[in-house]
């Protein structure tokens, strides 16, 4: 296994997006393997790569990370985004788990059935007016950075939760001006203000395209 960092997964946001994320702010370059036939998966696990036959996969440091808030969690070890102590650790995770709550409701919006993805859209719309926003707007309020007064995996990823919550709700963020003001200083890192221009490899919301190479590549878990 070479040095470099390589990331398995589809080529689309789903839960490698939050990875990405974290290692373009780390100042980490990788490069990408993207699955697109049932046989790469299949290869993976036959290989003993994937231990739970689940991606994502990052290959890195002479590993094969797998589990996405384990990978997260390397990564934010390694390049000093995970806090100086056990506390700062314990708040870090809180409120990375509290953004993660809302992404994972919009990373499986695309795979549920029709008839079921306007109630999951007004109920993400609830809960992040009544209770997630909220507890961000407040710890915000008090601080340039949600843990410690310094750059988090926590900020990366409720950096990225709340650019998704625009995406679906435009005007969301209208009465939580803290949150606002969070969003400019993040854009303001450089690595950020890159990564959100065209030709980065982040990826656009998912389409058609990414749910039917999703669903073809695992078609077993959707039988």
């Amino acid at each position: 296994m070479s040095g470099k960092v390589v990331l398995y997964y589809f080529n689309g946001r789903g839960k490698m997006e939050s990875i990405r994320w974290l290692l373009t702010v780390a100042g980490v370059e990788f490069e990408e393997v993207f699955l697109t036939k049932q046989e790469q998966y299949e290869k993976l696990v036959n290989d003993g790569s994937l231990l739970f036959h689940q991606v994502p996969l990052v290959e890195m440091d002479g590993m094969k990370l797998v589990q996405t808030k384990a990978i997260l969690n390397y990564i934010a070890g390694k390049y000093n985004l995970y806090g100086k102590d056990l506390k700062e650790r314990l708040m870090i995770d809180t409120y990375a788990e509290g953004a993660r709550d809302i992404m994972d409701v919009i990373i499986m919006m695309p795979l549920l059935p029709p008839e079921k993805k306007q109630g999951h859209l007004e109920g993400l719309q609830v809960k992040a007016k009544v209770r997630t926003l909220p507890a961000f707007e407040k710890a915000l309020g008090a601080s340039q950075f949600l843990v410690g007064g310094q750059l988090s995996c926590a900020d990366v990823t409720f950096f990225e939760a709340s650019l998704m919550l625009e995406e679906l709700f435009p005007t969301i963020l209208s009465s939580f001006p803290n949150i606002q003001a969070f969003q400019k200083r993040m854009k303001a890192i450089p690595a950020i203000s890159k990564f959100l221009q065209p030709g980065s490899k982040r990826k656009p919301p998912p389409d058609e395209a990414y749910v039917k190479n999703v669903t073809s590549v695992l078609s077993h878990m959707f039988k």
